[in-house]
């Protein structure tokens, strides 16, 4: 569940930044299932972790905090599957972590002003490859049979109640993150019915024809084509961007989207969208302090570019397709904090 390699390099090649100048917390324990809701609890630094029927509960030395179950393994199951991602993952407006390539932070109000302000945020900073058990083992335990949080509502059953087996097979989905272009030989493989992955019910009359591609002798897999469409009319997640091409730094990371992002997504760098079928209205605010910037409505053919210094969530009143369109150079982040690079893509 990796991101591409690319994006895993410490900035510069380097040493990992550290822009808080944060100690990094170890200790995990986990807790024996509750004898009235049968979940298991996590301690993570400071940070504790226990959900019951309906709710998540996390507390720190500062303050407690709840969230409702399903926002919660939600938003747990991106942060697991995308290795953290680019920059910020906030599960919402007060909780999330951090991504700095091999170490990341964990908060709770550390980027809501109304937290900061109180002097009630808390952050620490984990090794990335030691916070990552723990939400792999939480994400597990907390997710009941029949319920997968990667599927749009509609397509999944209910979060709700006690303990009451798993769906590890939905929880353990591995992101696409094709080398050179899916389709290719030896990259990962076009989706079928053969393999899995049938067409999605919003879908069924996006065309299936794949292109003929002949090429010229001595280029045999130097060349290939496949309809973007019918592989993303195949997906069955939602809200997950994959590496569907890679030409060094530029990753093509197309998407189905319906319901709500899961998310509010902080980036550490530009990210162009471009806008395939239907609609999704994106709700940006402030990256720092969640302070509402603009909302924007994105039609088919529609092309944004989100900066660097915000946070989005995008809601998607139909099964839409999404471009998504990363540059993947770890040396970005660096570069937009010491001032070397703008937040936005473009300048007029």
């Amino acid at each position: 569940m990796a991101m591409s390699e690319a994006a895993m390099v410490p900035l510069d090649g380097g040493e990992l930044s550290n822009p808080r100048g944060l100690a990094l917390s170890r200790s995990l324990k986990v807790n024996p299932a509750d004898n009235v809701t049968g979940y298991k609890s996590f301690e993570m630094g400071k940070f504790k972790f226990r959900r019951d029927e309906y709710f998540v509960h996390i507390d720190t030395p500062k303050t407690t905090y709840a969230m409702s179950a399903d926002a919660f393994l939600r938003a747990l199951m991106r942060d697991v599957a995308w290795g953290f991602f680019y920059g910020t993952v906030n599960f919402d407006p007060v909780f999330g972590t951090t991504n700095y390539y091999g170490e990341v932070d964990m908060f709770l109000g550390a980027l809501n002003e109304a937290y900061t302000r109180a002097g009630r945020e808390h952050v620490e900073r984990f090794k990335a490859d030691e916070l990552m058990p723990m939400f792999k083992e939480m994400v597990s335990d907390w997710t009941n049979e029949g319920f997968d949080p990667f599927a749009a509502p509609q397509e999944t059953g209910t979060p709700w109640g006690e303990k009451n087996g798993d769906n590890d097979a939905a929880v353990s989905r591995e992101r696409v993150t094709a080398r050179r272009m899916v389709g290719l030989e030896g990259d990962t493989p076009l989706r079928t019915d053969g393999n899995g992955y049938p067409v999605n019910r919003m879908f069924l009359d996006v065309e299936q024809d794949q292109p003929e591609v002949h090429t010229e002798p001595g280029f045999e897999g130097e060349v290939a084509a496949y309809n973007l469409f019918g592989y993303l009319s195949r997906s069955d997640v939602t809200w997950n961007p994959s590496v569907c091409s890679v030409v060094k730094d530029s990753l093509f990371c197309p998407t189905t989207e319906e319901y709500i992002l899961p998310v509010e997504h902080g980036n550490d760098r530009c990210e162009w969208f471009i806008q395939l079928s239907d609609e999704i209205i994106w709700n940006i605010k402030d990256g720092e302090t969640g302070r509402p910037r603009a909302v924007v409505r994105m039609k088919a053919g529609d092309v944004a570019c989100m900066p660097a210094d915000v946070r989005h969530q995008g809601f998607s009143p139909k099964r839409s397709m999404l471009l998504v369109w990363e540059n993947g150079s770890p040396k970005i982040p660096e570069l937009i904090r010491q001032g070397l690079a703008p937040n936005v893509a473009v300048q007029f």
